[in-house]
């Protein structure tokens, strides 16, 4: 029997998480034996430190987003063109990564977080290892910690990122355009854009509610002719205030774990407000809802939002002033215009896109069990 080691990070629900557990949903289509077991190496290295630190990580981005994103992008996304060594991490990691594997034994390994693909990358190199490895990258750029020379296969959310690769050396036969992957019950719609009287807008910060929803909820609302149905994650205290407030516009909703509730809300919505977190924007370009950004978190999405935006697939409202919002959002909703572009938009973005299930369907196949391991 097969197995399929996944590899996020932190334990705080996350992309990382999220695109782990949408290969294996659709893994388990492919064939419903084969072994999946997701590990946190942080975790696995320091027990219950993880908490500590994962909780650390989301005060200092809440505190002081303006230095984490300056030493984000000092330290990962500059000078793409040279090669990096992440000495710190590798004495942190390195050596734990190799007694995962030896332990595990796993026949494949699958990276949603780069730094698990860094360390398999140093040990691949270091020709202590042989496993096979797949880089699914969960945001619309690749920075220096991942691992690329001695990585196996690539799955990248668009054309340009596989002209990256290739640039880095990487065979053209190893890279494959399968978009960020999204869950399978998460369905494809084409559009279905309608003028309306009255529009349906999902407003989301993410698993955990980040974001300045606050500044919403406390906005005086010019029109009626939007709905908003605000996802409040696992933020308790954000979903209770908004039921408090009793608004006829704003309707609160608790965190949704099934992926066919998520499918069915997306396909009553006309629109989503959001940060720009790679899964979040592929479920939405997924069913061709259009995205507007009202808060970006600093690094990762900022450089998120830097892409989408200038792609055309979707829409920074860079300070939180409801009228103009709204003003915005209905003159993109009652425009045919405007709607066919931003589908257009979207086909040319994904005109490489290949079906994900071909794609872990020839990289199972090619796995061989109790091959290649150790």
């Amino acid at each position: 029997m097969k197995k399929v080691l996944f590899l996020p990070f932190l334990q705080i629900s996350s992309g990382h998480h999220q695109v782990a557990n949408a290969l294996i949903a659709n893994i388990k289509k492919i064939d419903p034996f084969i072994q999946c077991k997701k590990v946190d190496i942080l975790t696995y290295t320091f027990g219950n430190l993880e908490s500590l630190i994962s909780g650390a990580y989301l005060r200092w981005i809440n505190l002081a987003p303006g230095l984490y994103s300056w030493l984000y992008k000092k330290s990962v996304y500059e000078q793409l063109d040279k090669n990096k060594r992440f000495f710190f991490y590798e004495c942190l990691f390195l050596k734990s990564m190799f007694n995962l594997i030896r332990e595990e034994q796993p026949d494949l390994v699958i990276c949603s977080h780069s730094l698990p693909s860094y360390l398999l990358n140093r040990l691949k190199l270091n020709g202590r290892i042989n496993v096979p490895v797949i880089n699914a990258y969960t945001d619309f750029f690749i920075h220096h910690i991942w691992g690329i020379s001695a990585i196996e296969y690539h799955f990248v959310p668009n054309g340009a990122l596989k002209k990256w690769l290739m640039q880095k050396g990487v065979n053209e036969n190893r890279i494959w355009v399968t978009g960020i992957p999204v869950h399978p019950e998460i369905e494809r719609r084409e559009s279905m854009f309608q003028h309306k009287k009255k529009y349906n807008v999902l407003v989301t910060g993410g698993s955990l509610g980040v974001g300045p929803m606050d500044t919403l909820l406390n906005t005086p609302f010019q029109m009626n002719r939007l709905h908003y149905y605000v996802l409040c994650g696992k933020n308790e205290k954000l979903y209770y205030r908004i039921k408090k407030l009793n608004k006829e516009t704003v309707t609160p909703l608790p965190y949704i774990s099934s992926r066919a509730e998520m499918n069915a809300l997306y396909d009553k919505m006309d629109a989503v407000l959001s940060k720009p977190g790679g899964v979040t924007v592929s479920e939405c370009l997924m069913k061709r809802l259009p995205f507007f950004i009202y808060h970006a978190l600093p690094g990762q999405e900022e450089l998120n939002m830097d892409y989408l935006t200038k792609a055309g697939i979707a829409f920074r409202l860079p300070e939180w002033k409801m009228k103009q919002h709204e003003n915005r959002l209905l003159s993109f909703l009652d425009c045919p215009t405007k709607k066919e572009e931003y589908i257009n938009a979207i086909r040319r973005c994904f005109s490489e896109r290949i079906d994900l299930s071909s794609s872990l369907k020839m990289v199972l196949q090619s796995c061989v069990p109790g091959d290649g391991k150790m």
